[in-house]
């Protein structure tokens, strides 16, 4: 029996595993940082044997009622990810599996890798709407790409979209996997609508050091990426500084974080109520921006979620509530669940990567419905 992380996003530590049916292992936190939350690992085994993990440090997470009803992912094609029985007890988190092969893949949420993320930038470009830009450097060094799509000299628009603050949060790349998909197919009449008025600027992943290293919420040196908006610096946050350059240079008409919820087994937004610009006109595009959401899918509701500021006490280090506050526009940070949304169950897959997707291309009726009347 063998326990192996050497791979992109991978994160256990193994404390012992001679016994298939006590397998003991540890999540490491992020580097220079007490978050942890993330596991991604290979499991070599004997098929027909029951296995049991147990994350002795499940009670110490970020957040440790992320585990109550959760569920862990696995694989044995790299392709197909279900979920397995897993319960939260005593502190542990434990998982039961009987495995089919010799070999396994066990994941916190299906991964989002980085050679993934890199095909996702050259096929979009391979569309006559896109290009790419690349906004500089990592602080490990990788490219910080950002997607342009439609005619930034005709569109009256600006709507930006930024994934992957928090690197563990892989759902969110999957969900822009979707929404450039639709964005970008020139058959659909919805896209081609918005494209007519509006130019798109997409991060589709703002952490990348920190999804190769397997950490939950923050970037190589060990900072959360969505508490920098306010100051960022090149020293310890040069993704947060180039985008929010970038984004200075263009302005924005709407703004779209989006974000996965360890604990919430549900698809909501969370707006700029709080923040000082917020305003009755703001208030007004929020409301028929979240029925037409409501209308264009039964995954997203309005019941559950984060509470709402009190006028004025936004805290204006994230980067939904800085970009809404700076340029005056709608904002809105987008959380889908680990777990599965409890309106619409699925016993199999939980939340899965394919329903991230399909929320992303749901979301442009939703922008549509408000185009006009963003400025």
């Amino acid at each position: 029996m063998r326990i192996s992380t050497a791979f992109d996003s991978g994160n256990i530590e193994v404390v012992r595993a001679d016994d298939p049916a006590d397998i003991q292992l540890n999540i490491r936190p992020d580097h220079q940082s007490d978050f942890y939350q993330w596991f991604h690992f290979r499991l070599t085994g004997s098929p027909g044997v029951a296995h049991r993990l147990r994350i002795l440090n499940a009670a110490g997470a970020a957040y440790p009622k992320g585990w109550d009803n959760y569920r862990a992912c696995a694989t044995y094609d790299r392709e197909t990810w279900f979920r397995v029985d897993t319960r939260y007890e005593n502190g542990e988190l434990i998982i039961d599996h009987v495995l089919e092969h010799e070999v396994v893949y066990f994941a916190y949420y299906v991964p989002y890798s980085y050679e993934q993320h890199q095909d996702l930038i050259q096929e979009a470009q391979q569309s006559h709407l896109c290009r790419v830009e690349d906004l500089g450097p990592t602080l490990d060094g990788r490219d910080l790409s950002l997607l342009v799509i439609g005619d930034e000299e005709s569109a009256r628009r600006r709507i930006w979209i930024t994934a992957r603050q928090h690197p563990g949060e892989s759902m969110a790349e999957w969900f822009v996997e979707g929404l450039l998909e639709r964005l970008l197919d020139t058959d659909d009449g919805l896209s081609r609508t918005l494209l007519d008025d509006a130019v798109f600027y997409v991060v589709p992943n703002m952490n990348p050091d920190g999804s190769v290293r397997g950490h939950l919420r923050t970037n190589a040196a060990g900072v959360n990426l969505n508490r920098e908006w306010a100051e960022p610096s090149l020293e310890k946050s040069p993704e947060v500084f180039h985008v929010r350059a970038k984004m200075k240079a263009t302005g924005v008409d709407l703004f779209l974080d989006i974000h996965g919820d360890e604990a919430i087994p549900y698809n909501f937004l969370a707006g700029t109520q709080g923040v000082p610009t917020y305003n009755d006109h703001i208030a007004g595009l929020q409301s028929r921006f979240e029925s037409a959401f409501l209308q264009a899918t039964p995954e997203f509701q309005t019941t559950h979620g984060y509470p709402k500021d009190a006028p004025g006490q936004a805290n204006l280090t994230l980067g939904c509530t800085w970009v809404g506050n700076h340029f005056e526009c709608l904002a809105y940070t987008l959380e889908m669940p680990f777990k599965d949304n409890d309106d619409l169950p699925d016993e199999l897959y939980g939340w899965s990567e394919m329903r991230s997707m399909q929320l992303g291309r749901d979301i442009l009726p939703a922008i549509r419905a408000v185009l006009p009347d963003l400025r």
